[in-house]
C-alpha cells in the first residue's frame, strides 16, 4: 500500500477541528498504510485548536500534530508539503480544517491516483456564499489574463499530488507564498502535467467564524496580482 500524508491547516478551529480530524483519520486508516500520517498544523492559532489538537493526538495512533507562529494559508500548506515529501509520502492529499469538504468523497480521487499526477477537486455548486463565488470567478479571470490559462478551479482546498510532481514543483513557491495552491496548479497545467478535476461537495462551514473577510480577500487580491506578474516572469 502506498504512504499517503494527509495535510490539513488550521487556524482558530476549535469548534469544527474534533470532528474533522476524527472524520479524516479514518481516511488515512482505510486507503494508506501504517506510515501514513493525518497531519495539523496549528497556525498560532489564539483558541483551543491547538489543546483539542493534544488531546486527540492520544486516541489516534496516525494522527501528527504540528504548531508554528502564525504565517498564514498559504505558506502553512507549503510547510505542509515540504513536511510530507521529507517524510518520504508517496502521495499528498490537502482539504482544510472548517469541514467544508467530504471525505466520503476521497474514494474516487484515491482509486485513479496512478492514472493522473494531481487530481484536484471542482467546486462546482460551492455553497459557502454568494461572495466567494465571485472570488473564484474573478480568479479564474486573473489567472487567464496573466498566464494565458483556462483553470478549471485552481485554489480548491481538495487536491491529491503525487510525491514525483509536487517534488518537481515545490521549490518554485517562494515560501511565505501566499496562493500556494494557485500558483502549484498553474505551474500543473502550464507543465502540461496529467491533472484532472473532479467535482465535489464544498459546503458551508460547519462552525465558527471565517477569519477572511471581503476587506481581507480584496488585500490579498491586490498582492496575489503582483506575485502572479513575478512569477510569470519566473516561468519565462
Amino acid at each position: 500500500m502506498d504512504k499517503l500524508y494527509i495535510i490539513i491547516p488550521t487556524y482558530n478551529e476549535e469548534e469544527n477541528i474534533e470532528d474533522v480530524v476524527k472524520e479524516w483519520h479514518k481516511i488515512v486508516e482505510k486507503f494508506g498504510n501504517k506510515e501514513s500520517k493525518l497531519v495539523v498544523i496549528d497556525d498560532g492559532s489564539k483558541d483551543n485548536t491547538y489543546q483539542k489538537l493534544e488531546k486527540l493526538k492520544k486516541k489516534l495512533k496516525q494522527l501528527e500534530v504540528i504548531t508554528k507562529p502564525n504565517s498564514g494559508h498559504g505558506a502553512t500548506v507549503l510547510y505542509g508539503y515540504k513536511y510530507a515529501l521529507e517524510k518520504g509520502a508517496d502521495y499528498i492529499f490537502q482539504t482544510d480544517s472548517d469541514g467544508q469538504t467530504l471525505p466520503s468523497e476521497f474514494k474516487q480521487f484515491w482509486e485513479q491516483r496512478d492514472s493522473f499526477d494531481v487530481i484536484i477537486g471542482h467546486r462546482n455548486h460551492r455553497k459557502d456564499g454568494f461572495s466567494r463565488i465571485i472570488v473564484t470567478k474573478v480568479l479564474k479571470f486573473v489567472l487567464l489574463c496573466i498566464f494565458g490559462l483556462k483553470i478549471t478551479d485552481a485554489n480548491t482546498p481538495y487536491r491529491l499530488m503525487s510525491k514525483d510532481i509536487l517534488s518537481k514543483y515545490i521549490d518554485k513557491i517562494p515560501k511565505d507564498f501566499n496562493l500556494t495552491n494557485v500558483m502549484l496548479t498553474v505551474l500543473f497545467v502550464d507543465g502540461k502535467e496529467k491533472v484532472k478535476f473532479i467535482p465535489i461537495t464544498f459546503r458551508p462551514r460547519q462552525g465558527g467564524v471565517n477569519s477572511i473577510n471581503l476587506k481581507k480577500i480584496f488585500k490579498i487580491g491586490v498582492q496575489a496580482i503582483k506575485d502572479f506578474r513575478m512569477m510569470k516572469k519566473q516561468m519565462k
